[in-house]
């Protein structure tokens, strides 16, 4: 049995690979920063399976709740083999980078870069031990080539970023049987980020061209193909999931 560490995975996109890992009968430590019960809610949904998962509060941006964190995950389960850094915080208001404050800028940067950091610190020497892991960063349409990203100015500087320590980190870990990849999800909003391809196919989404909205379930199929161990070829590679919709450009 595996086990993967889903940061923000009691919700949205991080709901729904959470959901999928213990489909796949892997066993799951998970995070959440403020809505308790909406973490508990996956015990209700999987109550046969309680033994198999681990739910935590916790803030990426605090090291000491990294710390925290790792140290129960080992001590429950032992090991840690699918790093999966959902969490990250985004600004939803559409605003230039002269209008950015301090502390929104701040809070892109070490919410989306420097907590992946701290992660990687923390996990990356008990990967390392087991000689296999998989890491799993989250991104945005055009990161690879530093696409610059009008009204979204921090956020993608901190994916950019996210780009090379990913690739980085794939260079350098591949010798303890550890790949680092990037997923970049489309226009994944609302109900769609908790929600399976089956309902989608039942609903019409006219601005992506694969003509269905994009579902959480979409995210969680290309993780777990990541995080197999057959796909260790794979490693230091950025995959979009966008439908064919081009996210960055619909605001220029």
């Amino acid at each position: 049995m595996r086990h993967a560490l889903i940061t923000a995975g009691t919700k949205g996109l991080g709901r729904k690979v959470a959901e999928h890992m213990l489909d796949q009968n892997h066993s799951i430590t998970v995070t959440y920063k403020n809505d308790e019960a909406k973490a508990l809610s996956l015990l209700d949904d999987f109550p046969m399976d309680h033994d198999r998962i681990q739910i935590i509060q916790a803030d990426v941006t605090v090291k000491e709740d990294i710390h925290r964190l790792t140290e129960n995950t080992i001590k429950r389960f032992g090991k840690v083999d699918y790093l999966i850094n959902n969490a990250g915080p985004y600004i939803f208001e559409r605003k230039k980078l002269m209008d950015y404050t301090e502390e929104e800028w701040n809070s892109m940067i070490r919410g989306n870069l420097d907590a992946v950091f701290y992660l990687m610190k923390a996990i990356v020497p008990h990967m390392r031990k087991q000689n296999f892991g998989r890491i799993i960063n989250y991104g945005f349409q055009g990161a690879q080539s530093a696409s610059g990203w009008i009204y979204r100015s921090a956020f993608a500087a901190a994916k950019v970023g996210l780009v090379s320590l990913t690739k980085t980190i794939a260079y350098e870990e591949a010798e303890y049987g550890i790949t680092s990849n990037m997923i970049c999800p489309g226009n994944i909003t609302g109900e769609w980020k908790e929600a399976c391809i089956e309902v989608s196919r039942k609903s019409k989404d006219e601005e992506t061209p694969i003509g269905r909205p994009g579902t959480g379930e979409d995210v969680a199929r290309t993780i777990d193909f990541l995080c197999h161990e057959d796909s260790d070829m794979i490693t230091g590679t950025i995959y979009e999931v966008t439908g064919g919709l081009d996210v960055i450009h619909r605001h220029r």
